[in-house]
């Protein structure tokens, strides 16, 4: 982001605030930026899609809706610098390392579709030391239970360590489902790429590959003798992590995104959790392919990926807009 200007009153703390053109972007605590589109008179449209994404989705084109959905918020009498919060939020937990630049196409495409985008972004610490991550993971609840979130329908989409720091959130609802019961009901989807599923292992062949890849056996190796020497406070943590996401208790309909030679990713576990899903009632769309590669579904397969997203988000029946992915 940069060096940003501080400013006041948005969720009663210092965010940083970036004017970006086609949105603002404040930052609400390191690693958590909320982007979204000014108010604007009905019928003036202040994004558009990049070439690239034009492209690919043109041929999933979604109908328009009516004028009927458009949140009273966007009026001509309200402030055309707020956000309208009546808009659904999109949630992304990104993977780690990702560089804004690649988000930003995410961002792009679900905010063309008229959704705000709240970025969260996960450090490594949060997943060597868990302990840190349920903290993180509290901060992130509390987040989505900010006056300027509450009461708003949720989307998440999880990529790869993404899906870690989210369910360290679901620890939360889970432990105290009656405080945070409101939160789970508003999650309207749940999109995961490239999640992160298997033994101890593949998780240090994750860090491997993603921190430092020339060292890859041996950060490998240095993972795996930390996960033993600290099991009480690493494995223990992440079986626990495991059990919740397995009986999650947001419920509503799926979408996962996998391949068959994803290293860190082993396809037959992450489809016994599907099919375990599916026996709870659920609603579980999947898009596996045989090649590809990790949290980069997107770029190998743009038309796949972006028509079978499509089908999925037209299938919630989110409100939209601007219905033109």
């Amino acid at each position: 982001m940069g060096n940003l200007p501080l400013s006041t009153g948005l969720f009663g703390t210092s965010a940083a605030v970036s004017e970006q053109g086609r949105f603002i972007a404040k930052r609400i605590r390191i690693g958590i930026t909320y982007y979204y589109t000014p108010i604007s008179e009905p019928g003036e449209h202040t994004l558009s899609a990049t070439t690239d994404f034009q492209t690919s989705t043109t041929l999933c084109p979604i109908s328009s809706l009516s004028s009927s959905v458009l949140p009273k918020s966007c009026s001509p009498s309200a402030d055309p610098s707020s956000p309208a919060t009546s808009r659904p939020l999109l949630v992304f937990f990104s993977w780690l390392g990702a560089p804004l630049a690649a988000v930003g196409k995410y961002r792009d495409l679900y905010m063309d579709r008229g959704m705000d985008f709240l970025l969260v972004q996960s450090n490594v610490t949060h997943f060597l030391w868990p302990r840190w991550g349920l903290e993180y993971g509290l901060e992130v609840l509390k987040v989505l239970e900010e006056p300027q979130f509450s009461g708003r329908p949720v989307l998440v989409h999880a990529c790869s360590i993404g899906g870690y720091t989210f369910t360290q959130t679901l620890i939360h609802i889970s432990q105290g489902w009656n405080k945070h019961t409101d939160l789970a009901q508003r999650v309207i989807g749940h999109i995961y790429d490239s999640l992160v599923v298997g033994t101890l292992e593949r998780m240090a062949i994750g860090l491997g590959r993603t921190l430092v890849p020339r060292l890859e056996r041996f950060i490998k190796n240095l993972a795996m003798f930390y996960f033993w020497l600290f099991k009480r406070h690493t494995a223990d943590f992440y079986n626990t992590g495991i059990q919740v996401f397995h009986n999650s208790p947001v419920t509503a309909p799926a979408l996962f995104f996998y391949s068959e030679n994803d290293p860190l990713c082993d396809h037959t576990d992450l489809e016994k959790v599907i099919d375990f899903w599916r026996k709870r009632g659920m609603t579980v769309r999947s898009r596996k392919w045989k090649v590809s590669k990790h949290a980069a579904h997107m770029r190998c397969h743009p038309e796949d990926y972006l028509c079978t997203l499509e089908k999925y988000l037209n299938s919630l029946h989110v409100p939209s807009i601007k219905a033109k992915m």
